[in-house]
């Protein structure tokens, strides 16, 4: 055992782990666009994008040059009643392409956080206008994050188990289709005199299993809810900056959300920040003389100039031609990679949106917590490749420097992995 890997299980506690019984875990030393190095020296390829955040691969000299020169300016500065630069403009960025109905934007700390401020800001719009609108809609299998208010409108499930008792009632609708598109419009329609809001991860549910829905359905919904006076907030945190293929899910819509979270590939992966966009009617029915109308949330770090400065450097990358061409490239060759397996008898379903790629392993037992995670899990490791299971679903979610070569150096161990297991 390195020293690195004792001084951590001395004094660290991980993330969705069981310290018990978990492996130890790997000392990463240096990052460099889509590879990750190991203290002995071992090259890993981060197919994740490390817990979906990183957009432009690891240790990106112009990201890095950016934030280095805003820590020599200007570290932090509280945001009530202040403002900085690198804050106004990364707003403008953001502005400029998301759906021009985003008129606002409001800064947290992180994707969870952005999904709370959305929630408590529909609360409080209805509540602002003296009207009691308390029940919230989201879809089954959903997940929003991991603080109380996103927990509540995530899905049951083992991870939420010890604090459901805790959680605010949410309806909970089926993923739409065109079979049941009818119904979902009526439960909608039965609750609308309570209901505050629904949110939703537009076409791709990414811890729920990587589960994908068409456009054309969620546009429906949207307009649906619209009909009815119901707000929607798309948690684009996981969808966000290119994954589907285009800069947002919500661009593949018609339709289009009250309220926009984003968070992950916001800085490029490189530290915590998040974001919640509103429209203009959302942001006036808080605009007040009286104060207990304000919106009471905010977080110490707030706007941190050297997170906005991460972000407008992201900002440029993700707008550049090459990062476009990127985006078609992977959808492209994840396209063929799906044509070419789907028909294998080991995977129940393959899917795909965009560079998001997943596939079902066809197995009994389809729990989060079955073995086949750590079997794929631990192969693809052993073949210098980070891919993280969920559950018996495997997928590829990478950032877009990957080359053609890893792109085909992945489907190959794939190929193998569906002829072992």
């Amino acid at each position: 055992m390195s020293d690195l890997v004792s001084r951590d299980l001395e004094a660290i506690w991980h993330p969705y782990t069981q310290m018990k019984t978990a492996a130890k875990p790997i000392p990463i030393v240096k990052g460099e666009g889509v590879y990750l190095y190991t203290e002995d020296g071992k090259k890993l390829i981060d197919a994740v994008s490390s817990w979906w955040v990183n957009i432009h691969g690891h240790s990106h000299p112009y990201i890095a040059e950016k934030v280095f020169e805003q820590l020599q300016v200007l570290e932090h500065v509280i945001f009530a009643g202040f403002t900085h630069p690198q804050a106004v403009k990364l707003a403008e960025n953001l502005l400029s392409i998301i759906p021009k109905n985003q008129a606002k934007i409001f800064y947290s700390d992180n994707g969870s956080t952005a999904v709370e401020v959305a929630i408590k800001m529909c609360l409080q719009f209805w509540s602002n206008q003296n009207q009691h609108r308390t029940k919230i809609l989201a879809f089954k299998n959903s997940y929003h994050g991991d603080t109380f208010g996103a927990m509540a409108v995530s899905a049951r499930s083992a991870f939420t188990a010890a604090f459901d008792s805790l959680l605010f009632d949410v309806e909970f609708l089926d993923l739409p289709n065109e079979n049941n598109l009818e119904v979902l419009k009526s439960q909608i329609s039965n609750l609308k005199s309570e209901l505050a809001c629904f949110i939703f991860e537009p076409l791709v549910q990414g811890a729920g299993g990587m589960l994908m829905y068409e456009a054309e359905d969620l546009d429906e919904l949207i307009l649906h809810c619209k009909k009815e006076n119901v707000l929607t907030i798309a948690d684009e945190v996981m969808t966000g900056f290119g994954r589907t293929g285009k800069l947002f899910a919500s661009d593949h819509l018609t339709q289009k959300a009250d309220l926009m979270c984003f968070s992950k590939g916001l800085t490029g992966g490189t530290m915590p920040l998040g974001v919640t966009s509103c429209t203009q009617e959302i942001y006036d029915a808080f605009l007040s003389d009286d104060k207990l109308k304000t919106l009471f949330h905010g977080h110490s770090f707030t706007a941190n100039p050297v997170a906005c400065a991460a972000s407008n450097a992201s900002f440029d990358i993700l707008m550049q031609a090459e990062t476009h061409e990127s985006l078609k490239r992977i959808s492209k060759k994840h396209h063929q990679f799906k044509e070419e397996i789907e028909l294998n008898p080991k995977v129940k379903n393959v899917r795909q949106c965009g560079t998001i790629l997943a596939m079902e392993w066809n197995i009994e037992a389809t729990s989060y917590f079955n073995n086949i995670r750590d079997t794929l899990y631990n192969f693809f490791l052993d073949k210098g490749i980070i891919l993280r299971p969920l559950g018996n679903i495997l997928y590829i979610m990478p950032p877009y420097c990957i080359s053609n070569d890893d792109l085909d150096y992945i489907y190959n161990q794939i190929r193998e992995a569906l002829i072992k297991f």
